[in-house]
């Protein structure tokens, strides 16, 4: 499909909604289409690929591996919210790998994972300033997985623009930003993500597509909307093309099946 014709489909799909939906498409790393790339959205768990990013810079920069392990508490391993690893190793107090860690983040979008590499690799802020270090303006880190749960007001304050995270995408993809072992194994642990599968990922399913994918979800905020429900992720079609995606949607007054359905529309006319 032309671009021209592609973004006015886009256009399309996300004015039909009771949301705000930002889109953004990169193709073949020349052609960019975005769509409401002019408001801020919330990342939501989407930013657990920001942190991975900034938590292989940090472990290159220091010449640590993959396996160095972390000793868990069970302090940290806090209840009320979305937790594998709480559920894995209830009592904490035993030692587990960044590596580990990082699938857990990653593929299984694992709150407390995520909050264990802030508060052991490398924090909200050095996090925030290793992505701007990278060449991007438009987004935010400032909060960890508790603060956004304990107020959820908070989720607001980590915001990107569509077209910023496409961009990161891109970066990982093409620039030599990590090391070989760094890079190959966030690619992987990508394309092994066990979250969303009904989001961008749904009409490639049945595909011979490699998609690496992160999503992102949000409760509802005191006017009983989604806060956010979000996906970006990196497309390699058989042919060798590629494209990067980001889809974030806030505020949506519709069910999370209606939200979610969003993002599969726009993935699926993007695929073509």
């Amino acid at each position: 499909m032309p671009t021209h014709r592609l973004e006015a489909r886009l256009h399309k799909i996300a004015s039909d909604r009771r949301a705000i939906t930002g889109i953004a498409v990169i193709i073949n790393g020349e052609d960019t289409l975005v769509v409401n790339n002019d408001i801020r959205y919330p990342m939501m768990s989407v930013f657990k690929f920001h942190q991975a990013l900034a938590v292989a810079d940090c472990l290159d920069k220091k010449g640590l591996p993959l396996s160095t392990a972390i000793h868990i508490s069970e302090e940290e391993l806090r209840e009320n919210t979305h937790s594998p690893l709480r559920d894995a190793y209830p009592k904490g107090k035993t030692d587990i790998t960044i590596e580990e860690l990082l699938v857990y983040t990653l593929q299984y979008s694992d709150n407390n994972a995520c909050d264990i590499l802030f508060g052991h690799v490398i924090g909200t802020e050095a996090t925030d300033r290793y992505i701007r270090s990278l060449g991007l303006t438009d987004f935010a880190i400032s909060a960890n997985e508790n603060d956004m749960h304990t107020d959820l007001r908070t989720c607001y304050d980590n915001w990107t623009t569509p077209l910023a995270a496409a961009e990161l995408l891109e970066i990982f993809a093409t620039r030599p930003i990590l090391d070989d072992e760094y890079r190959s194994f966030i690619t992987e642990t990508m394309t092994g993500c066990d979250t969303g599968t009904d989001r961008l990922a749904k009409p490639l399913l049945d595909t011979k597509a490699i998609i690496g994918h992160k999503t992102g979800t949000g409760d509802r905020n005191g006017k009983g909307q989604i806060i956010g429900l979000n996906d970006i992720g990196f497309v390699i079609l058989p042919d060798g093309q590629r494209y990067t995606i980001a889809v974030f949607v806030r505020d949506s007054a519709g069910s999370y099946r209606k939200t979610t359905r969003i993002i599969a529309d726009i993935s699926k006319a993007v695929y073509g």
